[in-house]
């Protein structure tokens, strides 16, 4: 993958290299862009500015760049600057030096549009290829060691200030997919909390917690889980605050169960190598932490990620066991792969209990059953407070990464009650994914609250025009625009 640079200058023709053009529906292009071969490319295609259509042409007659890409961007109703940034990005794949024309015939785009259309591009060039060798590389032997891209735009000084923000979010969007996408034999939890600490560059407050410490609080239920592994468990608390000195903060809280073999109730070997993943929430919630520093956020948030691994050994816990969290509530494991809860019942009250949150939302890749109910294109959403979960859809619409919100009720809550303990950590075969989030609600007590069970959008996603590999960062955007819109001063 080429090393890519973005930058922002006054609209001009390129000499040479490849040029990008957006066309809208109305087919005008820029006066300056006459070119025969041009017309005949475009009517032997029947190119109208569709979205998603193209024209691609070698060396036109009376242009001076190598190749011109024009790129069809729709009705302006229908234009999302970000996701045609990410059609530009795989229009041009590895040319060298790129030019985009971030006009629409003769008008030219306001400065965060063009703004959008660089994070649209640099989300879609991303590429987690770290472990390849040079005998794997034989294909891209040709491609460039940089790769560099120029907006040509009115106002370059007031497009790259929008982008500055933009380039934050994409920070720590794609430290989320870096993480994600780390093998569990190189990331652990003592090596994922190290990452959380390096934050500290950027002026957030880090506070790493070992097993030793978590239990001297009484967290059980998320030391149960750790137990089965040799990699010791760790609770890392990430604080910025940008925001008003007495404001009570936001906080965001992700599973981060850095490997899930299921435990004694082990998961099929098929498909098993997928749970290096089953941390999508936890590294969410340290890209969003990520994003708001970088673009020094005005608000206060607090991230808490619950690190651990779920293995087998002698020392596992067993189906039947029972824990007492740090709430002080006992829970019958029946299941020991319906461990994420667990890790999220313990690290939802230590912050409840020690930050007083005006709100919390937790974010964990929990149950499949998601994806039985919504597929892998909406996550799910569930929530005590409904104009929390009003807000949070708001975000997800508007970012793309889209929420669906969930039922919840007594008749589901009192699926987890046990006969043993207060309560067991399985409801049933059906409703698997609103009984993981009535367990979860016992934890919260009265604060605002909601869950976004990820398991189907952070891992194994869909590719999109933003993204093309395993893991999207899913949340980091949401969860910023979340902050931006509700909370801050």
């Amino acid at each position: 993958m080429p090393t890519l640079s973005l930058s922002f200058a006054k609209a001009a023709l390129p000499k040479s290299g490849t040029l990008v053009v957006l066309v809208g529906d109305d087919s005008a292009l820029p006066a300056s862009l006459s070119s025969p071969s041009l017309s005949r490319a475009i009517t032997l295609k029947k190119f109208a500015g569709k979205s998603g259509s193209s024209v691609d042409v070698l060396g036109p007659e009376g242009i001076a760049a190598d190749r011109v890409i024009l790129i069809g961007a729709g009705a302006a109703s229908d234009r999302d600057h970000v996701n045609l940034g990410g059609k530009i990005a795989a229009a041009f794949g590895s040319d060298a030096t790129v030019t985009v024309l971030a006009q629409m015939g003769e008008a030219v785009l306001e400065p965060h549009q063009a703004a959008e259309l660089a994070f649209g591009v640099r989300l879609r060039t991303y590429a987690f290829d770290k472990y390849k060798t040079k005998a794997t590389r034989k294909d891209e032997d040709a491609a460039p060691k940089a790769q560099a891209v120029t907006f040509a735009v009115a106002n370059a000084a007031a497009t790259k200030k929008a982008f500055a923000e933009l380039d934050a979010v994409a920070d720590g969007v794609v430290l989320a997919r870096d993480l994600v996408n780390e093998p569990a034999n190189v990331l652990g939890p003592v090596e994922f909390a190290a990452e959380a600490q390096k934050l500290e560059a950027l002026g957030v407050k880090v506070t790493i917690l070992t097993e030793k410490e978590m239990k001297k609080l009484g967290m059980g239920a998320l030391l149960g889980v750790a137990q089965g592994s040799v990699r010791p468990a760790r609770l890392a608390i990430m604080e910025w605050m940008g925001g008003k000195s007495k404001e009570k903060p936001v906080a965001f809280i992700g599973k981060g169960v850095v490997f899930d073999t299921g435990g004694v109730s082990i998961k099929p070997a098929a498909g098993m190598e997928d749970m290096k993943g089953d941390m999508g929430g936890a590294a969410a919630v340290i890209g969003v932490i990520k994003a708001l520093a970088g673009r020094k956020a005005k608000a206060n948030v607090v991230g808490a990620i619950g690190l651990v691994e779920n293995m087998v050994d002698g020392n596992a816990q067993r189906p039947g066991d029972i824990v007492i969290s740090m709430s002080g509530q006992t829970i019958e494991v029946l299941n020991t792969d319906a461990e994420g809860r667990l890790v999220l019942a313990d690290v939802l009250h230590h912050i409840n209990k020690a930050y007083e949150p005006k709100l919390m939302v937790n974010l964990a890749t929990l149950t499949g059953a998601i994806m039985v109910a919504l597929g892998q294109s909406h996550a799910g959403l569930f929530s005590n407070d409904d104009a929390l979960a009003d807000g949070l859809a708001k975000a997800g619409t508007a970012t793309g990464e889209k929420l669906w919100r969930m039922p919840m009720g007594s008749e589901y809550d009192k699926l987890i009650d046990s006969k043993n303990a207060d309560m067991k950590n399985i409801g049933g075969r059906f409703g698997g994914a609103i009984t993981a989030a009535q367990f979860l609600k016992r934890f919260v007590g009265e604060t605002p609250w909601a869950h976004l069970d990820i398991a189907g959008t952070a891992m194994g996603s869909p590719s999109s025009d933003i993204s093309s590999g395993w893991a999207s960062g899913f949340g980091v955007r949401l969860l910023d625009r979340f902050v931006r819109d509700n909370h801050e001063g």
